[in-house]
């Protein structure tokens, strides 16, 4: 059902992008708006993940930088069925993450600096497994499509601005009202739209990504402990770029001024009321629940408190 409530609330952001076209042009207007849009996502379907990781600076790691992290990202990825991701970090003192690609092949999984440093080994995996349900349930193509959507729409109702909306001898044209009515609903609608996708694959990646690494406690703490920081933490990269942030396990906007009215997330409290059922369903285990759950922390890990390592990222 979450599948097919996201193809029809994308094909209704399509539909509200050519309604824009069409009230600005009348049918060429709608046909202009099909054919950009199209454009936007041919080229958001090669190219996406690369912008976003440079506009965040993530810097790729491998098993000789970052030796601990490749290797849960890999046995996160191997208990998934999924190909190996690429990993990236990302320097910033927030604690999240993001996964990217256009399809289980060509994906990646960022996460910053502040996520390792705050949170324990098992809560990592379980972040981890949360970005790797993304990949596996190719949340990563379609949010980065509802994102391309929803900001042209944006863009197209500014265009329709400047025209006036639309050839005023013409029953298409919308007047000074019309337009000032269109300029600031349509924007509106299409961050509705892509608000209801992004929290619809969030509780989906939860569930998955909490049968990935078999614990769903785990997941519930980092929840928390990201949630907590995004608050306190600025991450300056997302509140220049707001329209990346349903990218992220939580939304890592501050909340200041308008953004706690358009949050791109679930609550958290309702997150974790999710995980908490799914947890009576599998009796506190992961996949069939018992001791196949991911392996409690170890003396000695990079996220633990023993010594004699440099880090995941050093």
């Amino acid at each position: 059902m979450s599948y097919l409530r996201t193809a029809i609330l994308l094909a209704g952001l399509t539909a509200l992008f050519m309604g824009v076209g069409y009230l600005i042009g009348g049918p060429n207007g709608a046909l202009i708006a099909l054919l950009v849009a199209a454009a936007m996502n041919l080229m958001a379907y090669w190219n996406a993940d690369k912008l976003v990781l440079s506009m965040y600076g993530a810097q790729e790691v491998d098993e000789r930088t970052a030796p601990d992290l490749v290797r849960l990202v890999r046995e996160l990825a191997q208990r998934a069925g999924l190909p190996m991701p690429r990993v990236y970090l990302m320097d910033n003192p927030q604690p999240n993450a993001f996964a990217t690609g256009r399809n289980p092949e060509n994906s990646a999984v960022a996460v910053t600096t502040g996520l390792l440093n705050m949170l324990d080994r098992d809560e990592v995996a379980g972040v981890i497994s949360h970005e790797l349900a993304h990949i596996r349930n190719r949340d990563t193509l379609t949010m980065t499509i509802t994102a391309t959507i929803a900001g042209a729409i944006s863009m197209l109702a500014q265009f329709g601005m400047f025209f006036g909306g639309g050839h005023r001898d013409s029953h298409h044209g919308l007047g000074v009202i019309g337009t000032l009515v269109m300029v600031i609903l349509a924007p509106i609608a299409a961050m509705l739209v892509q608000m209801a996708i992004s929290r619809t694959r969030e509780y989906a990646a939860d569930n998955l990504g909490a049968r990935i690494a078999g614990r769903t406690d785990s997941l519930s703490s980092a929840l928390i402990k990201i949630s907590n920081a995004a608050h306190q933490i600025p991450n300056e990269t997302a509140e220049q770029n707001p329209a990346t942030a349903h990218l992220f396990i939580i939304n890592p906007l501050s909340g200041h001024g308008i953004d706690n009215l358009f949050s791109t997330h679930p609550s958290t409290e309702n997150r974790i009321a999710a995980l908490q059922e799914l947890a009576r369903e599998l009796g506190q285990g992961g996949y069939g629940g018992g001791g196949r759950g991911y392996a409690p922390q170890r003396p000695g890990s990079p996220w633990g408190s023993a010594g004699g390592s440099r880090g995941p990222w050093a």
